[in-house]
């Protein structure tokens, strides 16, 4: 007995920090939003309302994923990888045309920690001018939301972003989709997780995203929530 007790203690201690990591409970997040109040995880709101995120595109499957939101009455902030838009310009506009919005995913996928300041600035302008080149054919300006590749952050970053006048977009609600190659099992995690203003964070650039979405989105509406961008998500917040 004294042995079975002693093995669920050590597997309590191996594997909890691994469960708030995988499944954070909400008064973990109130701590992150309290903790780094400039970096948004997400948003107090008063109806049934979830932005969904989408990260590393575009790509092959940006418009089939574009396709299931909009059978879904579904928007998105798509945070954008610089180094992927090269002959998919065109992808970019069409997002922005179907009532989704661009974020700022840097030119790599790479830790943005591990950045100089200087390197980091420099891929935050570049990507921001394709955004406004994309922008540019609806005659409006891009929203300046900036998600670090591998999503940490130092403060360091924090106040670089602030200085270029941009929100640091993290979530409350993360599969972990790009290391989880299981639609299913991704479903049923953002599924468990839901709460009104709560952030989805996803993946474009995986062939598995697609039918995670075609699965999840029906079921997010039947609940009776809205499927939002950030910039809606926050106007929510504000009424």
């Amino acid at each position: 007995m004294v042995t079975l007790l002693a093995l669920a203690l050590v597997l309590c201690f191996l594997l909890g920090p691994i469960y708030l990591i995988y499944k954070p409970p909400g008064f973990l997040i109130r701590h992150f939003q309290r903790r780094w109040s400039d970096v948004l995880w997400r948003v107090p709101v008063s109806s049934n309302v979830i932005a969904l995120t989408i990260d590393d595109g575009p790509s092959e499957y940006t418009d089939e994923i574009m396709q299931i939101l909009k059978e879904n009455d579904a928007s998105a902030t798509f945070f954008v990888i610089g180094s992927q838009v090269a002959g998919r310009e065109q992808i970019l506009q069409d997002l922005i045309q179907d009532g989704n919005e661009l974020g700022n995913h840097a030119m790599h996928d790479e830790p943005s920690r591990s950045l100089s300041d200087a390197a980091l600035i420099e891929q935050i302008q570049t990507v921001e001018e394709m955004l406004r080149t994309a922008y540019s054919y609806v005659g409006k300006e891009p929203p300046k939301y900036f998600r670090p590749g591998s999503g940490f952050f130092s403060n360091r970053m924090r106040t670089m972003a602030a200085r270029l006048g941009y929100h640091i977009v993290l979530g409350s609600i993360y599969p972990h989709d790009p290391q989880i190659p299981y639609w299913r099992v991704n479903a049923k995690h953002i599924l468990s997780m839901l709460q009104p203003g709560g952030i989805i964070i996803c993946h474009d650039r995986r062939p598995w995203t697609a039918p995670m979405l075609r699965n999840v989105l029906p079921e997010i509406r039947r609940k009776g929530y809205r499927i939002v961008t950030i910039t809606e998500l926050l106007k929510e917040g504000k009424t």
